[in-house]
C-alpha cells in the first residue's frame, strides 16, 4: 500500500506541476520556440522519478535521522535565544540563515572540484524548463538540502514544522527553471527571477546568481548579473554521459577512470 501511495502522489505531483509550468512556459516563453518533449526530455524524466521515488525520501530520512548532530554542536544558550523568538521572527532567521549558506555552498560547488563532479550533473543540462530542475545528482541533492536546512535545526525547528516552507521552496526552484521569462522590474533584487537562474546556467561556471531564494547574497557579495536578453546556449563545456544511469555513475568513478571513458 505504501509503494501503491508514493506511486499515486508521483503522479499527482507530475500532474500539478505539468498544469502549473506548462502554460506558462507557453505564453511567456524565455526561449520561444521550445518544445516540450525537447532533446533529453526522458532523462529528465527519469531524474524526476528516481528524485519522487527514491532519492527525496532518502534525503528526509537522513536529514530526520541526523540533523540533530548540528544542533548539539551549538550551545544550549544560543537556541534557547532562538527558540524564545516568535515564530515568525524565527523564520526570518532561518530564511536568511540559510541562504548565506547555500549561497557560499553553492559558490563552492562551482569552485571546488570534487563537488562539481556531482554538480555539473545539474549543469549539463542544454534546455532549461520546469524539468529540468530536477536533473540533480542525489549526493548533490544531500549536500544541498543538508545546508538549506542546518539553521533550522541549529534554532532547534522540526522538520515537520518547516513543511510549508520546504514546499515553497521546492515549488520556487522549479519555477526559476522553468522555460520562462516573466520580468518584475526591481522587485527581482528581493526575490529574485527565472532570468537571474538561467544566467547562471550559462556556459561560463562562474557566471556568478548563486543565491537561492533571494538574489541579495549575490548583490552583497559582487556575484549579481542580469543582462536584458536570455544566454546563447546553457549547458557545460564538459562531455558527460547522455543517459540517467551514466549520469548517476560517471561522478562517482575516479578521475583517471572518467577521462579514458571520453577519451
Amino acid at each position: 500500500m505504501a509503494a501503491l501511495k508514493l506511486l499515486q502522489d508521483t503522479a499527482l505531483s507530475f500532474l500539478f506541476m505539468s498544469l502549473v509550468f506548462l502554460p506558462m512556459e507557453k505564453v511567456f516563453p524565455a526561449k520561444p520556440g521550445q518544445k516540450i518533449f525537447r532533446p533529453r526530455w526522458f532523462m529528465d524524466f527519469c531524474f524526476f522519478l528516481g528524485q519522487y521515488l527514491f532519492w527525496g525520501g532518502l534525503v528526509l530520512w537522513l536529514l530526520s535521522d541526523f540533523g540533530h548532530w548540528f544542533r548539539d554542536l551549538v550551545p544550549g544558550e544560543i537556541t534557547s535565544f532562538f527558540s524564545g523568538m516568535p515564530l515568525w521572527l524565527q523564520m526570518i532567521w532561518v530564511v536568511a540563515l540559510s541562504d548565506f549558506l547555500i549561497y557560499w555552498g553553492h559558490r563552492l560547488q562551482h569552485s571546488v572540484g570534487f563537488l562539481w563532479r556531482f554538480h555539473k550533473v545539474h549543469h549539463s543540462t542544454e534546455h532549461l524548463d520546469w524539468l529540468a530542475a530536477h536533473r540533480e545528482h542525489p549526493l548533490d541533492s544531500i549536500y544541498t538540502i543538508g545546508l538549506i536546512n542546518i539553521p533550522a535545526f541549529v534554532l532547534g525547528f522540526q522538520l515537520e514544522a518547516l513543511a510549508g516552507f520546504v514546499a515553497f521552496r521546492g515549488i520556487w526552484a522549479i519555477y526559476i527553471h522553468s522555460n520562462v521569462r516573466l520580468p518584475i522590474g526591481a522587485v527581482r533584487k528581493l526575490i529574485g527571477a527565472p532570468e537571474l537562474h538561467h544566467w547562471h546556467h550559462d556556459k561560463d561556471r562562474k557566471a556568478g546568481n548563486y543565491a537561492n531564494i533571494s538574489p541579495l547574497m549575490d548583490i552583497l557579495f559582487g556575484t549579481y548579473t542580469c543582462p536584458d536578453h536570455e544566454p546563447e546556449s546553457f549547458g557545460i563545456d564538459e562531455k558527460t554521459p547522455k543517459t540517467y544511469f551514466g549520469q548517476l555513475i560517471e561522478p562517482l568513478l575516479p578521475g583517471f577512470i572518467s577521462r579514458r571513458i571520453w577519451r
